[in-house]
C-alpha cells in the first residue's frame, strides 16, 4: 500500500489543507479499478470507520497476490470541512466561505478526460478540492462515495443508466433500499463520477460494469466497531464481486431482495410549524396514505398547541431527522412513495 498527502491551497497566506490518499496497486491491468472516498459532509462518519476496518483486509489481499485491480482510497475527502467548527459546533456540510454544499458544484464534465477539468487558480480552496477529488477518481469503473444520512435505513443512490447492472453491488453490500435518479444539475459527486460517460461510445462508459454510487450508511450516529466491520465486509465482498479482489471463500452476490424506488417517489415532508418533534414512525416503517407520521408541539399545554402530519401516500420511511428540535418548513423525513410524489422539489441528496 503506498500513501501520498496531496495538499490543497487555502484562501489565505499561510492556510493549507492536507488529506491522505491510500493506493494499492493491482496485478491485472485488465482488472476493473476502484475508488472509495469517505466523509465529503465531514461530520458523517460511518464510511470513515467502515474503511478503517477494511484495511486491514486489503492489506492481507495484498500480501497475497489477489487484489487485480488498482485501488485508491480518501478516507477524509474533505479537510476543509473538518476544521470546521462554530461555537464549539462542528459546521461539516457546507463550506462555511461561501455557504455552498461540499457535495454541490462539482465540475461536471463532458467526457472523461482529466484536460477537461476548470482552471481553479484564481478559485476557491472548496473548488480546488472538488478539482482535486474529481481527477483522483476520474477513470475508475468503480466509484464509490460513502455518506449517512440523520437517521435512516442504509441506501444508495444510483443513476437509473447504471440499474439494474448495479443489483449485484447493493446486494454485496447487504444494503436496505436504492433510490434511482436521472438528472443532475447541481454538480453532486456522484453526477461528476456518471455524467462524463453519458456521451461517449459505449466501449468507454462500459455501463454493463461501472458502478457509481453514494451511500447512505444509515445515520450520523451510527458509528460504533460492530458496523463498521459489518459495512467494511460488504465493501469487500463488493470489490471481490466485482472482480477487483480475488477471493474464492466469498460468495458473489447477483440479485438485491430490496426495494429501488425512483427519486419522483420522494416525499420529504415539511413540518408546518416549528416545534418538538414527536414521531410515530422509524426508518424502515411500512405507512399507509393517511397514517400519523409525527406531531409537532408548538405551543405545550396549550389548546391546539400540537399539530399533526400524515402520509401522503402509502410507501416507507428511509430517513428521519436525528435532531427533535425543528424550524417551520425544514424537512421532517424522506417518505419513500409507492407512486410519484406531489411534491416536485425533490432532488438528488437532498440538503
Amino acid at each position: 500500500m503506498q500513501k501520498t498527502i496531496e495538499r490543497i491551497a487555502g484562501d489565505a497566506d499561510g492556510t493549507v489543507y492536507e488529506f491522505p490518499v491510500l493506493r494499492f496497486e493491482g496485478k491485472d491491468k485488465a482488472a476493473p479499478s476502484a475508488y472509495l472516498q469517505a466523509a465529503l459532509h465531514a461530520g458523517e462518519l460511518p464510511g470513515v470507520v467502515a474503511i478503517d476496518a477494511l484495511m486491514p483486509m486489503l492489506a492481507k489481499a495484498e500480501v497475497e497476490g489477489r487484489i487485480r485491480g488498482p485501488i485508491t482510497i480518501v478516507p477524509w475527502a474533505n479537510p476543509i470541512g473538518r476544521a470546521q467548527y462554530h461555537f464549539g459546533e462542528h459546521q461539516g456540510r457546507f463550506h462555511l466561505g461561501t455557504r455552498t454544499n461540499f457535495n454541490r458544484g462539482f465540475p461536471l464534465l463532458a467526457a472523461p478526460k482529466t484536460r477537461l477539468l476548470p482552471d481553479t487558480t484564481l478559485g476557491g480552496a472548496d473548488q480546488r478540492l472538488k478539482t482535486r477529488l474529481v481527477q483522483l477518481s476520474l477513470g475508475s469503473d468503480i466509484v464509490l462515495d460513502l455518506h449517512c444520512d440523520d437517521e435512516g435505513l442504509a441506501y444508495l443512490y444510483i443513476h437509473t443508466r447504471l440499474w439494474p447492472h448495479m443489483a449485484d453491488c447493493a446486494a454485496a453490500m447487504g444494503i436496505d433500499a436504492v433510490v434511482l435518479w436521472s438528472e443532475d444539475t447541481d454538480g453532486t459527486f456522484e453526477g461528476a463520477s456518471i455524467m462524463p460517460y453519458q456521451n461517449v461510445p459505449t466501449s468507454v462508459a462500459r455501463f454493463d460494469r461501472r458502478a457509481v454510487t453514494t451511500v447512505e450508511y444509515r445515520g450520523i450516529l451510527d458509528v460504533d466497531a460492530a458496523l463498521a466491520a459489518s459495512d467494511a465486509e460488504g465493501l469487500y465482498r463488493l470489490l471481490v464481486t466485482r472482480d477487483v479482489i480475488q477471493d474464492p471463500s466469498i460468495q458473489k452476490f447477483e440479485t438485491f431482495a430490496g426495494p429501488a424506488v425512483p427519486l419522483e417517489n420522494i416525499d420529504m415532508m415539511p413540518a408546518p410549524r416549528a416545534g418538538a418533534i414527536l414521531y410515530d414512525v422509524k426508518p424502515g416503517d411500512r405507512v399507509k396514505k393517511g397514517d400519523r407520521l409525527a406531531t409537532i408541539v408548538h405551543a405545550p399545554g396549550e389548546i391546539d398547541g400540537r399539530t399533526e402530519v400524515f402520509a401522503p401516500q402509502s410507501g416507507f420511511i428511509l430517513t428521519r431527522r436525528s435532531r427533535r428540535i425543528i424550524r417551520a418548513g425544514e424537512d421532517l423525513l424522506k417518505l419513500a412513495g409507492d407512486k410519484k410524489s406531489g411534491d416536485a422539489r425533490s432532488g438528488t441528496l437532498e440538503d
